[in-house]
C-alpha cells in the first residue's frame, strides 16, 4: 500500500485516434483498471485524450463537439466504479462571448463528478501547430485539486513552455506559484523529433527549479498523419532530476509516487541513441497510419537503390514481410543489378518481389504521342513518363489488391525537386521524407549493424545514387555530391531549429563552401531549386515528420512567389 503521506499517481501514455470516441473510451476504461490494480489516486491522460490529438476543422463539427461531451458523460460516469480515482483527461469544451467557441480544456474525474476544469491559455500557432484557428484561450488564473491531502496544479502543454517570456505575453507558472500547489501536472500531445526529448527536459527542469514546483509531464503516444507522438513522460523533481521516465513509443499506465516535496519514480529509461530513435519513430508511424487507414499490406517499388530498399526494410518490420509487396519495373534503362540486388534484398527480408516490365507501355505511350501530337517523346518528358507509368502499376496494384503505396523519396530529392510529380511522387505514405540522403545511407547500415547481418546488400550500399531514367545517368550530374547538398539544405530548410551544436557546425560549414570556387553559385541555384519545386511537395502524399521541421504542415511557403 501507499504510505500514508505518498500519493500514487498512474501515468497514461495513451495511443487515441482522433474522433474514435469509442475507442478512445475503451482504452480510458482500461486504464482505469490498470490505475486501480495499481493502488492510484491520481490518473492522468495526455491532453485532448478523448478525442484525439489533433482534430483540426473536426472542431467545427457540432456533432463531433456533442460526441466529445457524451464521451465526458460516459467517463464520469463509468468512474464511479473507481471512488478512490481521481481522472485527470482532456477534451475540449464549448463556451460562450466573443472568440472561438471552443477551449482546449483539462478536466478533473471523480466518482462521477466534475471536480474542476482548467483551460489551456497558451495556444500554438507555429510549426505544425494551428491551435488557435479553434480554440480561444482560458484565463490567465491557475487551476488546482485536492488529492489525498496534496493540492495537485493543473497545465496544459504549451502553457509549460514559456518560462522565459519569450513567445506569449502570458507565463502560466507566475499564477502557479503564487497558489502553492504541491505539484503540478500538465498534460501534454507533444510531437516527435530528433531531439525533442531534451528539449522537453531542459525547459520543464528549469521551470521546476526556478519556481520550485515539481511537475509531471504526461505525453500521447502514436502516429497521427504524419506526426508521430513518442510519449516519454517524465517527472522532475524542484531541483531539476528528472526522477522517472516512461518508455518512448508504447502505451504504458505505470505509477509514479509523490512525497516528502519529490517523486519517486519506477526509475528512468535511457535515452535512446539516435539512429534507434528515428527507426522507432518511423515504424510506430507506419503501423498507426496504416491501421488507422485501414490497411493491413503495403506495397513498394523496387528501383535496386537505397531509397526502395530502406523503406522495404523499414515497412517489413513494422507490418511483417507478409505484409510488404515489392514490386520491381525495369526500363530499356534500368541496370542489371535494379532487378537482381532487389530480388537480393527482397529474398534477405522475406519480402515477396513481383516483376512488371514497362518497356513495351513505355514504347506504346512514345508511338501514339507521336502520332496524337507529331512530336517525338525524349529527353525529360521521355524520363519522367518511366516515373509516372511506374507511379501509374503501383496505384493499380494497390487498387486491385488494397495494398497501401508507400512512396520512397527523401528529403534531399524533394527538397530540390529531384522527383517526378504522379510518378515516384504518388502513394498514401512517405517513411523517409524527412531523412536526408546522407542520412539513408547512415540508417540502412545501422540497420545492418543492429541486425548482426547484411539486411540491405552491401551492393545496394555502394552503388551510386541514379534515377536510372537515361543511359549513364547519376544523380550527381545534376547536382553537388549528397554531404555537401545536405548541408545546404539543413541551412536553407531548417536553419536554426537545428540543435545549437549542429547548427553551428552546419553553418559554419556552409560558409566555407559558398567561398569555394563556384560555391556561392552552387548554393544560390539550391536555393532557387528548393523554391521553384514548392508546387510538387504541396501534391505529394504526407511523410512521417522525424525533423524539428519537416515539409507539410510545418513548414508553410507559397507556390506563386519570388523569394
Amino acid at each position: 500500500m501507499p504510505g500514508q503521506n505518498t500519493l500514487r499517481i498512474a501515468v497514461a501514455q495513451t495511443n487515441p485516434t482522433v474522433g474514435d470516441f469509442a475507442g478512445n473510451l475503451l482504452i480510458a476504461k482500461q486504464a482505469f483498471r490498470d490505475a486501480a490494480r495499481l493502488q492510484a489516486q491520481l490518473l492522468v491522460f495526455p491532453e485532448l485524450s478523448l478525442c484525439g490529438y489533433y482534430p483540426a476543422d473536426l472542431l467545427n463539427d457540432t456533432a463531433f463537439i456533442r460526441r466529445a461531451e457524451r464521451a465526458l458523460a460516459e467517463l464520469a460516469d463509468f468512474s464511479r466504479q473507481f471512488p478512490g480515482i481521481t481522472a485527470i483527461a482532456g477534451l475540449p469544451q464549448t463556451r460562450s462571448g466573443p472568440g472561438k467557441p471552443l477551449h482546449n480544456s483539462l478536466l478533473a474525474l471523480a466518482n462521477g463528478q466534475v471536480l474542476a476544469a482548467y483551460h489551456k491559455q497558451l495556444l500554438p500557432t507555429y510549426n505544425i501547430f494551428d491551435e488557435r484557428r479553434h480554440f480561444e484561450p482560458g484565463p490567465a488564473t491557475a487551476a488546482s485539486i485536492d488529492v489525498a491531502g496534496y493540492r495537485v496544479g493543473l497545465m496544459i502543454c504549451e502553457d509549460g513552455w514559456n518560462d522565459a517570456a519569450a513567445d506569449y505575453p502570458v507565463n502560466p507558472y507566475q499564477a502557479l506559484a503564487a497558489i502553492g500547489p504541491d505539484l503540478v501536472v500538465s498534460i501534454n500531445a507533444s510531437p516527435s523529433n530528433i531531439g525533442k526529448s531534451a528539449q522537453r527536459h531542459r525547459i520543464i527542469a528549469g521551470a521546476a527549479q526556478r519556481h520550485r514546483l515539481p511537475i509531471l509531464y504526461v505525453n500521447q503516444v502514436g502516429g497521427q498523419d504524419s506526426i508521430v507522438f513518442d510519449g516519454a513522460s517524465f517527472a522532475v523533481n524542484p531541483d531539476g532530476e528528472i526522477a522517472y521516465e516512461s518508455p518512448a513509443f508504447v502505451s504504458v499506465v505505470e505509477p509514479v509516487e509523490f512525497g516528502g516535496g519529490s517523486f519517486q519514480g519506477t526509475g528512468r529509461c535511457q535515452p535512446l541513441p539516435e539512429q534507434e530513435f528515428v527507426v522507432r519513430h518511423i515504424l510506430l508511424g507506419l503501423r498507426d497510419y496504416a491501421r488507422r487507414c485501414g490497411f493491413r499490406q503495403v506495397v513498394v517499388g523496387s528501383s535496386g537503390g537505397i531509397d526502395s530498399a530502406l523503406t522495404i526494410a523499414l515497412a517489413a518490420e513494422a507490418l511483417g514481410p507478409d505484409n510488404v509487396v515489392a514490386v520491381t519495373m525495369p526500363s530499356e534503362y534500368s541496370s542489371a543489378g535494379s532487378v537482381t540486388d532487389s530480388q537480393l534484398l527482397c529474398d534477405v527480408l522475406g519480402v515477396r518481389l513481383l516483376t512488371h516490365p514497362i518497356r513495351e507501355l513505355v514504347d506504346a505511350f512514345k508511338a501514339q504521342f507521336q502520332a496524337s501530337f507529331a512530336a517525338p517523346l525524349a529527353g525529360l518528358p521521355l524520363e519522367n513518363l518511366q516515373a509516372r507509368i511506374r507511379g501509374t502499376v503501383l496505384m493499380a496494384h494497390s487498387n486491385q489488391f488494397g495494398a497501401l503505396v508507400l512512396t520512397t523519396g527523401n528529403k534531399s530529392e524533394i527538397s530540390v525537386g529531384y522527383c517526378t510529380l504522379y510518378g515516384d511522387t504518388n502513394g498514401g505514405l512517405g517513411l523517409i521524407g524527412d531523412l536526408y540522403k546522407t542520412e539513408v545511407y547512415g540508417l540502412a547500415e545501422y540497420l545492418n549493424r543492429r541486425a548482426g547481418r547484411p539486411v540491405i546488400p552491401q551492393a545496394i550500399l555502394v552503388k551510386e545514387p541514379s534515377a536510372e531514367l537515361a543511359f549513364g545517368q547519376k544523380d550527381t550530374d545534376s547536382l553537388p555530391p549528397y554531404p555537401v547538398l545536405d548541408e545546404i539544405l539543413k541551412l536553407l530548410i531548417e536553419g536554426d531549429l537545428l540543435p545549437e551544436a549542429e547548427y553551428r557546425a552546419v553553418r559554419d560549414f556552409v560558409a566555407e563552401y559558398r567561398r569555394s570556387a563556384d560555391g556561392e553559385a552552387v548554393f544560390q541555384r539550391i536555393g532557387r531549386l528548393v523554391a521553384r519545386n514548392e508546387y510538387k511537395r504541396r501534391q505529394a502524399p504526407p511523410i512521417i515528420r522525424v525533423r524539428p521541421r519537416a515539409f507539410g504542415a510545418g513548414r508553410q511557403m507559397p507556390i506563386a512567389a519570388k523569394y
